[in-house]
């Protein structure tokens, strides 16, 4: 990257990152809101494309937080983690509704069966249910994930006098887990937006290039006793680029943390001085220095 180019994206990363990040998390919930009042209303053939959509504007939005490297990847896993956010709550809204509504009668199991086997998707058991009098329990058969009843069984179950939603005992119908699993979903959701604005501070890129933060810095100091001043920190680094030997791969290396008050660009300068170049990728946490480089550190 160019410095007029760096120069850009610091001043894109510090100029509004908490304000911009806090726009986008509002409009993460407000979507999750959208769709989740969207979605007994209308199907798929509408929903996946908003999906889609909400996708893309998703990783323009996350770029510009300054991260651009993984924002397709984080817009796709809010877009994942917000879909079952809305699926979870819908589950919960179903159980309110019967909660609200449904009516509490005494029924009996007739009949019993389970969903046919399609891949590793689960079976479910399927209960049909009938009044004490004899006349069907209105709704779809009652669902369970394991076999939890007999045929001749007597239950107490919510049912929907409408008969849209499915019968359910009054345990079943409690909506505290699904509500519960819906908001943490939602949370995780707004978590990665939060770790995109710290991917794209000045913090995190200095951890990625090795260059050790101001904080840091003055901690290595404190513990360690250093009183060396910059110039003689930039001596120090000339001699290791004179004396140290260099890796398998023709690397001299490193470590940051010794010259606490020399930024990356500095001993790059030094180092294309005598005659070496400061690599600029895959460094890990070190500094390394060679005459050719995959990709240079600008030092002007």
């Amino acid at each position: 990257m160019s410095g007029a180019a760096e120069d850009e994206a610091r001043k894109r990363r510090t100029r509004y990152p908490v304000p911009l990040a806090v726009g986008i998390g509002c409009y993460v919930l407000v979507v999750i809101a959208g769709l989740f009042l969207l979605a007994d209303d209308f199907g798929a053939a509408l929903l996946v494309p908003l999906w889609i959509v909400h996708g893309v504007l998703l990783a323009l939005l996350i770029r510009k937080l300054g991260a651009t490297e993984s924002s397709a990847y984080t817009a796709l896993l809010i877009v994942a983690v917000s879909l079952m956010s809305v699926y979870v709550a819908s589950m919960a809204r179903d159980d309110l509704t019967l909660q609200q509504r449904g009516e509490k009668v005494a029924a009996t199991v007739v009949k019993k069966r389970r969903d046919p086997a399609e891949g590793r998707k689960g079976r479910d058991y399927n209960y049909a249910l009938e009044h004490q009098d004899g006349t069907e329990v209105p709704g779809p058969a009652m669902k369970t994930t394991s076999d939890r009843y007999d045929i001749g069984q007597k239950l107490t179950v919510l049912e929907d006098p409408r008969g849209e939603l499915r019968p359910r005992t009054p345990g079943q119908a409690d909506a505290t887990g699904e509500a519960l699993g819906s908001a943490a979903l939602a949370l995780a959701a707004l978590g990665a937006v939060g770790w995109m604005t710290w991917r794209g501070s000045d913090t995190a890129r200095r951890r990625d290039d090795g260059e050790p933060s101001i904080g840091l810095r003055k901690a290595y100091k404190a513990v360690t006793g250093d009183r060396t001043t910059g110039e003689e920190q930039e001596e120090k680094l000339r001699e290791a680029l004179r004396t140290y030997p260099a890796d398998r791969r023709g690397y001299i290396k490193v470590q940051p943390e010794d010259y606490p008050d020399l930024p990356q660009q500095r001993a790059a300068r030094i180092a294309w001085e005598m005659g070496l170049r400061a690599e600029a990728t895959g460094n890990r946490g070190s500094w390394r220095f060679k005459e050719t480089v995959i990709e240079e550190v600008p030092h002007d």
